[in-house]
């Protein structure tokens, strides 16, 4: 994991210096056990900014286009990503993730399923449900601020925000359609009030 330790370093290094980036909230992921990191997902600097200031080693789910990039594909595969059928309900994917949070591992997932552009939250999809009711592994929601202006929509270098939010659980039932959609709607919901509580700090 030296690579994963050494990306690490660089990045904390880019958003402390070029993006001064407002960190809060860490202290609300568990140290131990198996844990999901759900987060808004704007821009491809969202998953190295939320892995660099988790005090967890965390391990990613990626689109598997990234995986056909020579170099990427060597960077993923080392730091252990999980590659993700977009739009077919990768079972795999899911089965991998379910195997490494039973192994207490700590897995970066993004509710919306892609990025939204315009810094909107778009609609969740259920898989973080799923795979949280699979596994019973707390879900960390994690708000984000300002990725989608970097070098875009007005931006240059633009001030980051990120918060780690209260770890929640579901407690529904795996099998039912409507649980997952609440649960899912609920991390959202979560997501929306931090940033909210975010722009309001920022004022």
């Amino acid at each position: 994991m030296w690579l994963y330790h050494l990306l690490k370093i660089m990045f904390i290094a880019i958003y402390r210096v070029i993006f001064r980036t407002n960190v809060s909230g860490t202290e609300n992921v568990p140290l131990e056990g198996p844990v999901i990191l759900a987060a808004n997902h704007m821009s491809y600097w969202d998953p190295p900014l939320v892995g660099s200031f988790s005090p967890r080693t965390v391990n990613y789910m990626a689109k598997v286009e990234l995986f056909q990039v020579p170099l990427l594909k060597y960077v993923m595969t080392t730091t252990r990503c999980i590659p993700v059928r977009r739009g077919t309900g990768d079972s795999d994917a899911v089965k991998a993730a379910v195997k490494g949070l039973k192994n207490d591992a700590c897995i970066t997932l993004f509710p919306e399923g892609t990025c939204s552009r315009t810094g909107k939250l778009l609609p969740p999809q259920p898989g973080v449900a799923l795979i949280a009711a699979l596994t019973k592994a707390p879900v960390v929601p994690i708000a984000i601020l300002g990725t989608n202006r970097i070098l875009a929509n007005g931006g240059i270098f633009p001030k980051l925000r990120i918060r780690y939010g209260e770890p929640i659980y579901f407690h529904g039932n795996r099998r039912s359609k409507d649980d997952l959609v609440t649960f899912s709607e609920e991390i959202m919901s979560h997501i929306a009030d931090m940033q909210e509580a975010m722009r309001q700090e920022a004022r």
